[in-house]
């Protein structure tokens, strides 16, 4: 985990837009128009469609660490996440996740920064966007993933609803805020730091979290996505392997058969080759 934290100096994070002809790409690949207008409701579909098309997951990020002598050599960010998704069905976690994310957010004309933010006593161990509009603040956050915009407010609790459950923000003090849900219980999911972080700390955070002494997921192969309206988990830490099927707060579990690999690629529409290689890696192949 991080031990320091990293703070940017600049007023928003430097980070470059991705090309025009990727984003118009990416919005084909979400069976969005091209010519959406910048707002709110944009926004949310955006998010949509990222959350049930890109999958956050491990397994992409455990056999690049396998194969890379340098954490730095590791890490995907902008336009190479997305070409990894396209080639592969790959995604990741939440630092290349909200980072690629972000990028297109920015050539679609919103403003904003990414953040660093703590989770419980892990100091410095998830990114999240706030984008500005029209004077106001919400929080995006497609690394966790946030199924919802939430408005952040300094002064009140402001609250948001997804199709899966009702997230919270609750201000701490200043810039500080603690974001909670309520699906399958309320409970807080990490701390909000409202300060941008720059384009050079936000890279040697992400590079970091591939090394084997400070990385986060490099030890198991967890995916999710939502899947035909419903939200679908695999944890490789659980035996005998299944996946996760989410259904108004309940979970139910489907075992995996024979072709493990197979099934779980199939599911959340990933690679095969990734997810039997990151099993394999693990050891985690069996049942």
């Amino acid at each position: 985990m991080m031990k320091r934290r990293y703070t940017g100096k600049a007023t928003m994070s430097g980070t470059a837009p991705i090309s025009t002809l990727l984003s118009q790409r990416i919005l084909r690949h979400f069976d969005l128009s091209a010519n959406l207008p910048p707002n709110l409701d944009t926004l949310r579909q955006l998010v949509e469609r990222y959350t049930s098309t890109v999958p956050w997951e491990s397994a992409s990020r455990i056999v690049r660490r396998a194969s890379q002598a340098k954490s730095a050599d590791c890490i995907l960010l902008g336009e190479a996440f997305w070409e990894s998704h396209f080639a592969r069905g790959a995604g990741g976690t939440c630092y290349e996740s909200n980072y690629a994310f972000f990028g297109l957010l920015l050539r679609l004309g919103y403003e904003g920064y990414l953040t660093i933010n703590d989770m419980g006593s892990s100091i410095g161990c998830h990114s999240a966007i706030v984008v500005q509009f029209n004077g106001d603040k919400y929080l995006v956050d497609v690394g966790f993933p946030l199924h919802a915009i939430i408005p952040l407010d300094p002064g009140q609790e402001t609250a948001a609803d997804s199709p899966f459950m009702r997230y919270t923000v609750a201000p701490l003090s200043d810039a500080l805020y603690k974001i909670s849900r309520d699906v399958p219980r309320f409970e807080p999911v990490f701390q909000l730091i409202d300060s941008p972080v720059c384009e050079p700390d936000y890279r040697a955070i992400t590079c970091h979290d591939y090394r084997h002494d400070g990385g986060q997921f490099l030890d198991k192969v967890v995916i999710h996505r939502v899947v035909d309206g419903q939200l679908w988990r695999f944890n490789s830490d659980e035996h005998p392997l299944r996946l996760q099927q989410f259904v108004a707060g309940q979970r139910h579990d489907h075992l995996l058969g024979d072709d493990a690999a197979g099934e779980i690629a199939a599911k959340f529409t990933i690679s095969r080759d990734i997810v039997a290689e990151a099993l394999s890696i693990l050891g985690s192949d069996g049942n």
